[in-house]
């Protein structure tokens, strides 16, 4: 599934719904529907700028690095998988922390489910 956020101060952002999830609860907010008011917004803004500081903190751990390693032979050669490319949890929350920015600046909401 897809959760569409939009507002007034911005064009609209999409995500997946697994990915949405996690910021939304974060917020204490509903993945469904909800609306984070232009009075909610400093503090939202605040919560997921630590978290984006929180995920950048903590680089790809070891074992996903071995996971890449040990789909290569001894002689180096590859078996077929590519390196996994990861996409930060910041990198994930960067859109929606922008139109956030955005309808702070314009004193506007951001609703999604509607």
């Amino acid at each position: 599934m897809l959760v569409t956020f939009k507002s007034k101060a911005s064009p609209e952002v999409i995500m997946f719904e697994q990915d949405a999830k996690r910021i939304l609860d974060l917020l204490h907010k509903d993945v469904k529907i909800g609306v984070i008011t232009a009075a909610e917004g400093a503090a939202a803004i605040a919560k997921l700028e630590a978290e984006t500081s929180e995920s950048r903190a903590h680089p790809v751990s070891d074992s996903v690095q071995h996971d890449i390693a040990a789909h290569h032979n001894e002689a180096g050669d590859d078996t077929g998988h590519e390196p996994v490319q990861t996409v930060t949890f910041a990198s994930r929350i960067h859109p929606l922390l922008e139109m956030l920015r955005e309808a702070h600046k314009h004193n506007d909401d951001v609703l999604w489910g509607v």
